[in-house]
């Protein structure tokens, strides 16, 4: 069995725990180190017994928890290299023992098994992970401008999957933000909207799915209600009306998801 929880999504930071009963990783380390422990205590999981973090792009809101984790904590770091450079560069973060992996090339930490793929989004090279464990697979993807082919046929056949339904396109045109700040949101290296996320769920969706969590909901941009309309109505529209449509959360560890081998 697989288990999964988002920790923490949103512009403030991001992390989830992918965990099997002989391993347990982290896609990103968005959150500082000592929130990330607070928020995996009432899982039963202790920091100290993380194996690794995978990194899936080099902003803060993935990666400001990484040095305390791995010089504390002794927590392997995984990244590929645009991303570790980006990290460097930005963060200042250098010293840093990284595991390079390549974007396409599946890698393994115990028994989990990961699989990196190119995500539109503007930063070095950003990455989503299939993570799978015998017959259970999860699909994490989140910061991507558009819905490629490449994400629709990486996410297809998972049981689960986490993507992101960040903003409502009315809600961001109206918002009190610069214009290039919305044109950045909204365009195809930005960040996917509730209808885009909806069209995206609704592809993927096969005899597999069980679960769809949305992750990196705005604050200002979008309302939960309106995430979860979107989806669950294009995915009954496309006659997976079964599928369980959830919540992720900026100040909150959301549901367990687990998934059956």
């Amino acid at each position: 069995m697989v288990k999964v929880c988002v920790l923490g999504s949103g512009s403030t930071g991001n992390c989830t725990l992918v965990a099997t009963g002989r391993c347990r990783v982290l896609i990103d380390a968005g959150l500082s180190a000592r929130e990330i422990a607070r928020r995996l205590q009432p899982l039963g999981v202790g920091i100290e017994t993380v194996d690794a973090v995978c990194v899936t792009h080099e902003h803060d809101d993935h990666r400001s928890g990484l040095g305390v984790l791995a010089r504390r904590y002794g927590v392997a770091l995984y990244g590929n290299a645009g991303t570790i450079e980006g990290i460097e560069r930005t963060a200042g973060l250098r010293g840093l023992d990284w595991n390079v992996f390549t974007t396409g090339a599946p890698f393994e930490i115990g028994d989990l098994r990961l699989e990196p793929f190119s995500v539109p989004h503007d930063s070095y090279d950003p990455v989503g992970f299939i993570v799978s464990s015998g017959g259970a697979r999860v699909g994490i993807v989140t910061d991507m401008g558009m819905a490629t082919e490449l994400i629709r046929a990486r996410l297809r056949e998972c049981a689960a999957v986490i993507i992101e339904s960040n903003h409502d396109e009315a809600m961001l045109r109206e918002a009190a933000r610069p214009w290039s700040v919305k044109q950045r949101i909204a365009g195809r290296q930005g960040h996917l909207s509730n209808a885009q996320a909806a069209a995206l769920a609704a592809a993927v969706a096969g005899p597999a799915l069980r679960t769809v969590m949305l992750a990196h909901l705005s604050a200002q941009c979008n309302a939960p209600a309106l995430a979860l309309e979107a989806v669950r109505g294009a995915l009954a529209a496309a006659g997976f009306g079964h599928v369980a449509v959830g919540l992720t959360y900026a100040d909150r560890a959301g549901d367990v998801i687990e998934i059956e081998a």
